[in-house]
């Protein structure tokens, strides 16, 4: 955004504003000004609106001078930007003052005449002092801003020194304390860097910051345990070589963080998105319809050139070896189709441009439609392709067989089998890789692009790593730390195979244009509402040990609501009540999940009790009563923690803890509900419908067990990435591994 929020051009402060923050900052201020703009001096006015204006003069010089008072207070605790804040500063109330000097009522001129007096006779001096205070301000915040960027600048820096010291210790205990010292920096980078995330107006920076601060959270597990397997067994070159591209990699994320936050790019020019088939429709589609406007708006060999590029980027799809004969051929065939259709549109319009024609022709106008239909065709087939690829595979690795093989493999210190499992490995991230390519090409939005693009880069990078690690154990069979290891990176494949699940259904969300209409349960606080039970709890900040525990607490919640998704997804009736009641209580969860990480629209603790004020579920829809039983007693718990009032930080932090233990408790509940009541539901409708034979009743029997697993509440998760904690609480069992 270039200019300011007003949207007038006379107003134009100059300066980029690149967070919702300082634009909503500014909201408020550009609202009176532009009142007072729009004043036409030539209307005789009441003295009643005389006074009014007044008003909003002086309201707009007070508010500016409390406003000073902060951005003075910041120059003082900030050296290098003191004289250009102060300046600022200067000037902000300099322009107050006058805008509350012209609209003071009793300097005005009366008019000859009738003797009433205008609101300000000096146009030019108002729009002048507006335009002076709005730019003034804006420079403020945006230096304000400058000081948040370099918090996380010298956040980042911290962090590096530190992974340097980690990435030269030799000794066990020297890499206790330096990792102790590594965790508390990157809690707090990653808080800045949420906060950061979550301010950004541009999306495509939003969704490169969130695959770059999913890459160090992934990282920074994976450095653990790598270092921990180098510090065991520092002769091992496959443990050497699989801490180093941790190490690597974490220090291209925080490069990218910075990148983004800084708005500059390390190799200097900003390198755009490769361009995407379903852009390149897009933007073929525009220029085809705009010839209605005008005849002579582009030339013909541009867009015949256009469609050319774009029939060209179709060879992924075509070219794949896992594109099938048939998809191959449809492929060929819409893009001969599409060809035709420009081709015959050009000609039509050569025709219309010969006769020197002011608009589009009947004969025109029907090509137009017709090659806008075949594209839209094309990027439709390539859109159930790529999806349906993705789909397969995801089902195809569900059930992570060649990551057991290899842990088996590994363990039995059995280094063939393991380069065995490590080709059939490497053969699923390559057609991963490939997938998420395809996935890129028609996702439809940039953001989701750049997530491909990052998923893609994720497959491309932990396969080689989880072979290394998996090559450690074999050579190391009895080792407990590099066993360890290869859990952890094969847990970060198992969370990209979820990501990529979640990413799949984004991206047919927006095809199918459901792009927003998602459920969700939010109950932040409203005007008049909750006011009597909380009016008199503030807000509180945990400690680092506190922030640790809630942090613990969010990620079994995370894993949970993953685990109550997965269920929710194998019923067949999804506009079932129970599965709405369901995915309200999930979407409920995962908001509390990203509180625990400074992520999300929950902002507070307020925020988080009144996301905890979940609605009862109703007995007579679960068919098991005793489980139902305790699902409703939990709930009740939770409501009445919820609207509990509490006072002082260690009430409060206790009342955080009770909330998310008791969603805790109720997604247990879910999750082993769930399957059970989806497969009566099954069975109910299967003896309604069928008449029993032996067959038929063998059937039942094995379509209705319930697995022991299942339960034991120990279904898989659909991601599981130990916590910092866990591998920080093993660290001093090193020396017996």
């Amino acid at each position: 955004m270039a200019s300011s929020p007003c949207g007038g051009g006379n107003l134009d402060c100059g300066l980029e504003i690149q967070t919702r923050s300082v634009e909503q900052t500014l909201i408020p201020l550009v609202s009176q000004i532009t009142t007072l703009i729009n004043h036409k001096d030539k209307l005789k006015k009441t003295e009643k609106t005389l006074r009014a204006i007044q008003r909003v003069g002086q309201a707009v010089s007070v508010a500016v001078g409390r406003f000073v008072a902060v951005g003075e207070a910041i120059a003082a605790e900030n050296e290098d930007l003191k004289d250009e804040m102060g300046l600022a500063c200067f000037e902000a109330r300099r322009a107050g003052t006058a805008i509350a000097q012209l609209t003071d009522v009793s300097s005005l001129e009366q008019c000859e005449g009738d003797g009433r007096s205008t609101v300000f006779s000096d146009r030019t001096g108002m729009v002048k002092a507006a335009r002076m205070l709005l730019s003034s301000v804006t420079k403020v915040l945006v230096l304000a801003d400058c000081i948040v960027i370099k918090q996380i600048i010298s956040s980042r820096n911290k962090v590096l020194v530190t992974l340097e010291q980690l990435e030269r210790v030799s000794t066990f205990q020297e890499f206790v304390q330096i990792f102790s010292q590594f965790g508390n920096e990157m809690v707090e980078f990653a808080h800045l860097t949420g906060d950061r995330q979550n301010d950004l107006k541009d999306e495509k920076k939003r969704a490169r910051m969130a695959a770059a601060r999913a890459v160090l959270e992934k990282c920074t597990m994976m450095l653990l345990t790598a270092s921990k397997t180098c510090l065991r067994h520092p002769d091992c070159e496959s443990a050497r070589i699989n801490k180093e591209a941790v190490f690597q990699r974490m220090r291209l994320a925080l490069e990218q963080v910075i990148e983004i936050v800084t708005d500059t790019r390390s190799g200097g020019e900003a390198k755009a998105l490769p361009v995407s088939i379903y852009a390149g429709i897009k933007d073929f589609k525009v220029k085809v319809e705009g010839l209605r406007d005008s005849l002579y708006c582009v030339s013909c060999e541009a867009v015949a050139a256009q469609l050319e590029a774009l029939m060209e980027k179709t060879e992924d799809f075509t070219d794949s070896a896992y594109t099938s004969h048939e998809q191959r051929e449809i492929i060929i065939q819409l893009c001969q189709i599409t060809r035709q259709e420009t081709k015959q549109l050009i000609n039509t319009w050569r025709h219309a441009q010969s006769l020197k024609a002011k608009e589009a022709t009947d004969e025109m106008e029907l090509s137009i439609l017709k090659t806008g239909q075949s594209v839209s065709d094309l990027r439709r087939e390539l859109h159930r392709v790529a999806v349906g690829r993705a789909t397969e595979l995801l089902k195809l690795h569900s059930d992570h067989l060649v990551l057991q093989a290899l842990k088996a493999s590994g363990g039995d210190g059995n280094l063939e089998a393991v380069a065995d499992y490590a080709g059939t490995l490497t053969e699923h991230k390559e057609q991963l890789v490939e997938t998420c390519r395809l996935l890129c090409h028609i996702s439809g939005t940039e953001p989701l692009e750049i997530t491909c693009i990052h998923a893609e880069e994720t497959f491309r990078v932990i396969g080689p790593q989880i072979i290394s690690a998996a090559q450690t154990l074999a050579l190391h069979p009895t080792s407990k730390i590099a066993k360890e290891n290869l859990d952890v990176f094969c847990e970060a494949w198992e969370s990209q195979l979820c990501d990529m699940a979640i990413l799949v259904k984004e991206i047919n969300d927006v095809f199918e244009g459901r792009r927003g209409d998602k459920k969700t349960y939010l109950s932040l606080p409203r005007p008049g509402k909750h006011s009597a039970n909380l009016k008199t709890v503030k807000a509180a900040k945990l400690d680092a040990e506190e922030q640790t525990t809630i942090a613990k607490l969010g990620l079994e919640l995370c894993l949970l609501t993953s685990d109550v998704d997965s269920e929710v997804e194998r019923w067949d009736e999804q506009d079932h009540e129970m599965v709405r009641l369901c995915q309200i209580i999930s979407s409920m969860a995962y908001s509390m999940y990203l509180f625990t990480r400074g992520e999300g629209l929950l902002k507070t603790t307020l925020d988080l009790f009144h996301q905890a004020e979940v609605p009862l579920l109703d007995e007579d829809r679960i068919l098991i009563l005793s489980e139902t039983e305790k699902l409703s007693d939990v709930c009740q718990q939770l409501q009445v923690c919820a609207k509990t009032p509490v006072q002082g930080k260690s009430a409060i932090f206790q009342k955080v803890d009770s909330s998310i233990q008791n969603t805790k408790g109720i997604l247990t509940v879910v999750v082993y509900l769930l399957p059970i009541c989806n497969k009566l539901i099954r069975k109910c409708k299967s003896e309604r419908s069928c008449v029993a034979s032996p067959q038929h009743w063998r059937e039942k029997q094995l379509n209705t067990t319930v697995s022991e697993e299942t339960l034991n509440g120990k279904g898989s998760n659909g991601f599981g990435v130990k916590s910092l904690e866990q591998h920080m609480a093993n660290l001093t069992f090193l020396e017996s591994k």
